[in-house]
């Protein structure tokens, strides 16, 4: 009979593996401290109406979606974004602002696995809900960027491509388009780096030809990489809608800059992310040198908490995979090499000394040093071997000689230096040698 495996796109961590997985988590959790942040969490199973509120009925192809035993329609999370909105908005008059909040957990999506793409990972997620100003995009940009520098990666290694559909509106809103046209148009313009001119075949097709002259202005747009050629394309334009966004791009860039951070960010108006629920600027982290792409993604979505049944409140955001991440390091060379090796081996002469040493270990671990002792009964030369291979730094020897003087030899393995201590001193002796290590 076979053994059995995991299902497609779900991964087995052992030991090694888990180790990756939690330094990440511990870079992405420190970073979000850092700034400010608190960690939250939600269930791991909610109500399906809850995504389709959130992106329509079409989401639930995506989902690992079913009838609980009370006969409700519930889904395995795809995401956080509306369990996070659905948790600010039933508390938001109590919560001070601005909410800044993140969260490390699992997701599920029932899609094809492939790279950088399974059906369970993992995600950092961080919002700043309650501030309308560009202050929170400044904020949540400038975490992103210490959430990949935090590996050790640089602005040769990753890339913040800026770009806003609020700029996009009111600049199509100038040339002519109403918003239904000009919604269509962005999703033509999302899939324009993909695709190239053909991309607005379809919009052609499906709601009639394009102004004379606007596709050569919206390729035009598209090209733009910087804010004096943004500036130079509006200048013609009489909107105070663009001149306030265009204030509003001034400060982001500003922020960023002074954080020291305007070499790890562009500005790239191709970015329009598809999600239809974003209201402003929105950002996503690019790999310089690779074929990973998209590390991370985000922006503004001011309308979510209420569109789900909350307050109106201003919300932008981001989140990052582990499955990304992992192999971004892993092509770097900045997987770190994990050794999981004791403080201290004991080792053990008999019976009767084995049991005077295992109060010892315990109490050493106690203290909160981590301590390892052969189960079984080995000669001494076997066992300061397994010490040896064990990469412990302290080796502890019970034998019937430090029985009689009431004594532990303590080794330390690196310089071979050993002395005789008191029982009663052990855990103290431990504590000042480990601490110089």
């Amino acid at each position: 009979m076979a053994g059995f495996q995991s299902l497609p796109g779900f991964r087995d961590f052992y030991p090694e593996d888990f180790s990756r997985r939690q330094h990440i988590f511990s870079v992405w959790r420190q970073a979000a401290s850092a700034f400010g942040f608190q960690e939250y969490d939600a269930p791991v199973l909610e109500p399906l109406e809850l995504y389709q509120a959130k992106s329509g009925d079409e989401i639930e192809a995506q989902l690992f979606s079913f009838k609980d035993k009370g006969g409700r329609e519930v889904s395995l999370r795809p995401e956080m974004t509306p369990s996070v909105c659905r948790m600010v908005g039933a508390k938001a008059g109590a919560l001070k602002r601005p909410i800044k909040w993140f969260s490390v957990a699992e997701y599920y999506r029932y899609e094809r696995a492939q790279k950088g793409r399974l059906r369970a990972f993992h995600q950092l997620n961080a919002d700043i809900f309650g501030e309308p100003s560009p202050e929170a995009e400044i904020e949540l940009i400038a975490l992103l960027i210490q959430c990949l520098a935090g590996f050790g990666l640089t602005r040769d290694d990753f890339l913040i491509r800026l770009s806003d559909r609020d700029l996009w509106f009111f600049y199509l809103e100038a040339l002519g388009f109403n918003e239904a046209q000009a919604r269509a148009l962005l999703v033509a313009i999302d899939r324009h780096e993909k695709m190239g001119d053909d991309a607005f075949k379809g919009y052609a097709e499906g709601h009639g030809a394009l102004p004379a002259g606007s596709k050569d202005k919206i390729l035009a747009f598209l090209k733009i990489k910087s804010l004096d050629q943004l500036e130079a394309a509006l200048a013609t334009f009489k909107s105070g809608k663009l001149a306030a966004r265009l204030a509003d791009w001034r400060k982001v860039l500003a922020g960023v800059s002074a954080m020291g951070l305007a070499d790890f960010i562009a500005v790239d108006l191709a970015v329009v992310r598809g999600l239809a629920y974003y209201t402003g600027f929105v950002f996503e982290a690019y790999d310089r040198r690779g074929d990973l792409r998209a590390l991370a993604g985000g922006g503004r979505y001011n309308d979510l908490v209420k569109k789900l049944g909350g307050p109106d409140l201003p919300a932008v955001g981001f989140a990052m995979g582990d499955v990304t991440t992992g192999l971004l390091l892993a092509q770097r060379g900045l997987t770190p090499n994990f050794i999981s090796a004791p403080d201290i081996y004991a080792i053990l002469g008999g019976k009767v000394e084995r049991l005077v040493a295992l109060a010892d270990i315990h109490a050493l671990r106690a203290a909160g040093f981590r301590v390892e002792y052969p189960f079984k009964d080995l000669a001494f030369g076997k066992q300061f071997k397994a010490a040896a291979e064990s990469g412990a730094k302290l080796a502890l020897i019970y034998g019937s000689e430090e029985l009689t003087k009431g004594v532990v030899k303590i080794r330390d393995m690196a310089g071979r230096a050993q002395r005789e201590v008191p029982r009663d001193q052990v855990v103290a002796l431990v504590r000042d040698l480990l601490s110089g290590h």
